[in-house]
C-alpha cells in the first residue's frame, strides 16, 4: 500500500457542472491526502460565477462520487475563497487548478502573517475538450461541451 504524503488536504471550488476537472482535483486530493476537506463555494459566494446549481445539489454530487474513494473526508460550504485554510493549522497542502493557484498563495501569505506553517500548494492541470481548450463549468452551461469535454452541436 502507498503511503499518503499529507495528513490533511484541502481543495475547494464551485464543483458545477460536475466534470472530468473536478473529477481530477478531487483524485489528486485523495491521492495525496489521508484527509480531505472540501469547501463548496455557498449559493451566495458561487453565485457571483452566474447562474449555477444550488450548493446542497452540487454537494450532494460530490457524496456520489466521493463514496468509494475510501479516505476520510469533510464538506463545507464556503462563503470566501479560503475557507478554514487560514484559520486551521493542521492543513499540509492544498490542491487547486491552474485557475485557482493565486489563491492559494494568498492563502499562505495570509498564514505567513498568522504565524502559520505554509501550505504545499499541488497544481492540477486543466482537462482539456476535444477541441484542446480546457474543460470548464461555464463551457457546459453555455452548451459548447458535455461534462466529458465533447463538443456538443
Amino acid at each position: 500500500m502507498v503511503k499518503t504524503k499529507y495528513k490533511k488536504v484541502a481543495v475547494g471550488g464551485t464543483f458545477d457542472k460536475f466534470h472530468k476537472g473536478h473529477k481530477k482535483l478531487l483524485e489528486t486530493a485523495f491521492n495525496l491526502g489521508e484527509k480531505v476537506e472540501i469547501g463548496v463555494t455557498s449559493d451566495a459566494f458561487g453565485g457571483l460565477k452566474g447562474t449555477i446549481d444550488p450548493c446542497q445539489k452540487r454537494m450532494s454530487n460530490l457524496k456520489s462520487f466521493i463514496s468509494n474513494q475510501g479516505t476520510e473526508f469533510n464538506l463545507m460550504r464556503l462563503e470566501d475563497p479560503y475557507g478554514t485554510t487560514i484559520i486551521e493549522d493542521d492543513f499540509e497542502a492544498i490542491v487547486v487548478s491552474e485557475e485557482t493557484e493565486p489563491t492559494a498563495i494568498e492563502i499562505n501569505k495570509i498564514r505567513k502573517n498568522k504565524s502559520m506553517d505554509p501550505l504545499d500548494i499541488i497544481v492540477v492541470s486543466f482537462v482539456l475538450a476535444d477541441d484542446g481548450t480546457p474543460i470548464s463549468s461555464t463551457r457546459i452551461r453555455n452548451g459548447e461541451i458535455d461534462k466529458k469535454g465533447q463538443l456538443l452541436d
